[in-house]
């Protein structure tokens, strides 16, 4: 996945622009995502790309990179 669908992905559900959804960027801290707003966004990914992150993945998943890495392993 492009990082530039996954940053309008993370942008329409937390309703931020796009360009600040950067890889080192936590989804709590820097951009006010609560655990909803990530189930939200992981299962969009998960949609869009055809693909079912693991739980145990999930609970590691804390900023855009990791999400990045989550996609690339179930791959």
């Amino acid at each position: 996945m492009e990082l530039e669908q996954l940053q309008q992905i993370i942008a329409e559900v937390l309703d931020v622009d796009p360009a600040v959804v950067t890889p080192e960027k936590s989804f709590q801290d820097d951009l006010g995502a609560d655990s909803m707003d990530r189930m939200d966004i992981i299962m969009r990914l998960e949609d869009a790309l055809g693909i079912s992150i693991p739980d145990e993945v999930l609970d590691n998943i804390t900023t855009v990179g990791d999400a990045m890495e989550a996609i690339a392993q179930t791959r």
